[in-house]
């Protein structure tokens, strides 16, 4: 009995590897899959693009993967801000990871992003690792900004992620200046500048979007319209909320951010147009889960049905789960062994960051002025500066 056993597991064996040979092959496929776009666009002063999408198996699998891991490392986060190993400001990004997932599909690492101060998936989305996010959070050395940045001030020059800015719309004259360095090396890659609705009645984005219309700069000027600028609702604050509209002169095109598929499609059209025309405006309509940083519950301007009804609704990370069952590309187990995976990963960068080291106290005068145009170019002394360091 116990060699019929044997036998009987030996024949099991290779037809179980037979299984998981042939699901692998299905989830790195690269065979096309059209799926349409949960929302049309609408356009301003432009035709908008198809609402049918091109993707694979991959890519739908490789969306799952990331849209779930941006979402345990921002509710971790949540958590470690509650224990107080994260001090100081910290937005979280849950509920609009389709857009950096999304947008990341449509472009390469050679375009330029610059966002506001809600960065960390974006950060994540431009290749940066877990051990930096959370290093970075704790104010450890390891950290994606060595730690001296926090929460709001990420960034990875490498792959042209410029920052994670706490001013409000600061942001966006900078990406304008990068896009025009673009226009002017003329590499034909281009600028996304990323702000809430929030932000959207600054007067340095008219001022930034008059001179990339007039210089026809490759900018994409995308706002994520999660529709609470801190605790005000957007027709609180704004006479016209249609933001896609705002540039006037400009083309604008109104995005449905939930879906990771029509952020794909809108980025790609815009880098498109950019390139051949100037400026554009993006609208992502999409929602925070959180509220507007972790002072705030967000339940006071807003209804916890409200918050559960866009959830069960519209959630990003639920559609794709919709997509990949619907095409039979993995089973309701298989994507749950993936968050599985992606909360290990991310216990495991937290654990590593909690060994970083703290930034040495030089290192408070390093990366702030100009090569040459520090701190002893107004007459202080390093050595004094270092005595008066704790």
């Amino acid at each position: 009995m116990a060699q019929l056993a044997r036998r009987t597991t030996d024949l099991l064996k290779p037809f179980s590897a037979a299984l998981s040979s042939t699901r692998l092959l299905t989830t790195t496929s690269t065979t096309p899959i059209t799926v349409e776009t949960s929302l049309p666009f609408t356009g301003h002063k432009i035709d908008p693009p198809s609402r049918s999408v091109e993707t694979t198996p991959q890519e739908l699998m490789t969306f799952f993967r990331d849209m779930a891991l941006m979402r345990r490392m921002e509710i971790a986060a949540d958590s470690l801000y509650k224990a107080k190993l994260i001090r100081g400001f910290c937005h979280l990004y849950d509920g609009q990871e389709a857009v950096a997932v999304g947008m990341e599909a449509a472009i390469t690492k050679k375009d330029c992003i610059i966002t506001a101060y809600r960065d960390h998936c974006i950060f994540l989305g431009r290749g940066g690792r877990l051990l930096e996010v959370f290093a970075e959070l704790m104010g450890r050395k390891d950290g994606c900004s060595k730690g001296k940045g926090g929460s709001m001030h990420f960034y990875k020059k490498d792959s042209g992620f410029y920052g994670g800015h706490g001013i409000v719309g600061a942001q966006i004259p900078l990406g304008c200046g990068l896009a025009f360095a673009q226009k002017y090396s003329k590499d034909e890659n281009v600028t996304f500048a990323m702000y809430g609705d929030g932000a959207a009645n600054q007067g340095q984005l008219f001022e930034a979007l008059n001179m990339a219309a007039l210089w026809d700069l490759p900018a994409i000027l995308v706002c994520e319209n999660n529709h609470y600028g801190m605790g005000t609702a957007e027709w609180k604050a704004a006479k016209s909320p249609a933001y896609y509209k705002r540039g006037d002169y400009v083309p604008g095109l109104k995005v449905d951010g939930m879906d990771a598929f029509a952020v794909k499609q809108a980025c790609k059209f815009a880098k498109e147009h950019a390139l051949k025309n100037g400026p554009i405006i993006l609208e992502m309509d999409t929602y925070r889960y959180h509220g507007h940083s972790m002072s705030d519950p967000g339940s006071t301007y807003r209804t916890r049905d409200e918050i559960s009804g866009v959830r069960q609704e519209r959630d990003p990370i639920e559609r794709i789960r919709k997509l990949v069952l619907s095409h039979d590309l993995a089973t309701e187990k298989e994507l749950k062994d993936i968050e599985k995976e992606m909360r290990k990963e991310v216990d495991e960068a937290i654990a590593q960051a909690k060994e970083s080291p703290m930034p040495d106290p030089s290192e408070l005068f390093t990366n702030v002025y100009v090569k040459d145009f520090g701190v002893e170019a107004f007459g202080a002394d390093r050595k004094e500066l270092r005595a008066v360091l704790p």
